[in-house]
């Protein structure tokens, strides 16, 4: 495994982003591990996270596209410090863009917000992580009706490599489904052997109970092809 990936899987640890206990997802999926890209709170991890975010983009879609697209809320600052890293680590410059959940009638009216979408335009989703693929079939409707863009494809922070709508994993499914790439920083397989049974700070983040715990899920919910 690159040392970017470690470094970032130790970075989520660090930032209480990645979690393990008894969640539910979105999807109403009970999961032992959780991802919450809320708990990048500071400056400092922002920049670190955009970063992280540009080395993954430009290593699956290259650096010729115009627009970095987070669908809102999270999103937001996804977009915003992803297209900034992308500008000082890269030197290419990209407009940011957003969605509103409701649109604004007055002043820079519309339902979007950031550098505007048009004909033409090249577009990359940025997304935190993708579970079951529900939020992109909110997204792709509002990109496509700013014109005809080309959607190259979804980034996410994390493949947490379960089903989605068929035996495939969501990110795949999205693949297929819209004809574009998908891609992740990391995935959870990553995760768990990087972790597992390794002392990270004098501790042991995923024990053999956890590891039995995070199996039993992807036996249940895990991605088969």
């Amino acid at each position: 495994m690159e040392k970017y990936k470690q470094d970032f899987i130790e970075f989520m640890i660090d930032c209480n982003v990645l979690k393990f206990g008894d969640f539910v997802t979105k999807s109403g999926r009970k999961t032992p591990f959780f991802i919450n890209t809320g708990f990048y709170r500071t400056g400092s991890q922002l920049r670190k996270l955009g970063s992280c975010y540009a080395r993954a983009i430009k290593e699956a879609f290259g650096l010729d596209f115009d627009v970095l697209f987070g669908p809102a809320y999270k999103g937001i600052p996804l977009s915003v410090t992803a297209a900034a890293a992308l500008a000082e680590d890269y030197g290419t410059d990209v407009r940011y863009c957003s969605n509103r959940k409701e649109v604004k009638d007055h002043g820079d009216k519309g339902i979007l917000l950031g550098g505007p979408l048009g004909d033409g335009d090249k577009v990359v989703i940025i997304e935190d992580v993708t579970t079951a693929g529900t939020s992109i079939h909110e997204t792709m409707p509002i990109l496509l009706a700013q014109g005809k863009v080309n959607v190259l494809g979804l980034v996410v922070s994390v493949d947490r490599m379960e089903r989605g709508n068929s035996e495939k994993s969501a990110l795949a499914s999205i693949a297929e489904e819209f004809g574009m790439k998908t891609t992740s920083i990391v995935n959870m397989q990553e995760v768990v052997e990087h972790l597992y049974n390794r002392p990270y700070k004098g501790r042991i983040v995923i024990d053999d109970a956890l590891k039995s715990a995070i199996d039993a899920y992807y036996v249940q919910y895990g991605a088969r092809v």
